[in-house]
């Protein structure tokens, strides 16, 4: 190896954020998610990238618990990655930064139970607790569950 060689070109590449549309996020989560589907809408995407290459999303939009859609709360409704290295906890912290900047007081998400959260953690995250879980269908709505039905952790990151 000569001293200008690196001896791992790919860790020299830095991530980056970089936009993303709704369309072109959901192919990626299509493709790699592991447990969950693509988003019907958003508010904004994001993606980290390494070089050329997208190594993660993240689509953020209005909370599903109708509760909590008070008009200054937004929901990162789902992120997905190749499991490069950091690059969730950039997407979460730029997540924020980009809702904070639009005038949003709070950004919501949700992990299951066996999931650590260290992304959410590492990025300023706070553990609020155990939440929700269970079937959206009802006799009145009838619904076919496409989702994880187990109780979720909440995360929220506020100003």
């Amino acid at each position: 190896m000569t001293a200008i060689e690196e001896p791992y070109p790919a860790l020299s590449v830095k991530l980056e954020i970089v936009p993303i549309s709704l369309d072109e996020a959901n192919e990626y989560i299509r493709q790699n998610h592991r447990h969950n589907q693509p988003v019907p809408g958003c508010k904004f995407c994001l993606a980290v990238a390494q070089g050329e290459n997208i190594v993660g999303v993240a689509v953020v939009g209005r909370p599903i618990a109708r509760m909590l859609d008070d008009g200054w709360t937004l929901e990162v409704n789902r992120t997905c990655t190749d499991g490069t290295k950091n690059a969730n906890s950039m997407l979460y912290g730029a997540a924020w930064r980009a809702a904070k900047a639009l005038g949003y007081r709070k950004l919501i998400t949700y992990t299951m139970p066996q999931e650590s959260g260290v992304s959410l953690r590492a990025s300023g995250w706070k553990c609020i607790g155990s939440c929700g879980g269970g079937s959206w269908n009802r006799k009145s709505r009838p619904r076919i569950d496409l989702h994880p039905l187990q109780e979720k952790i909440r995360w929220e990151k506020n100003s």
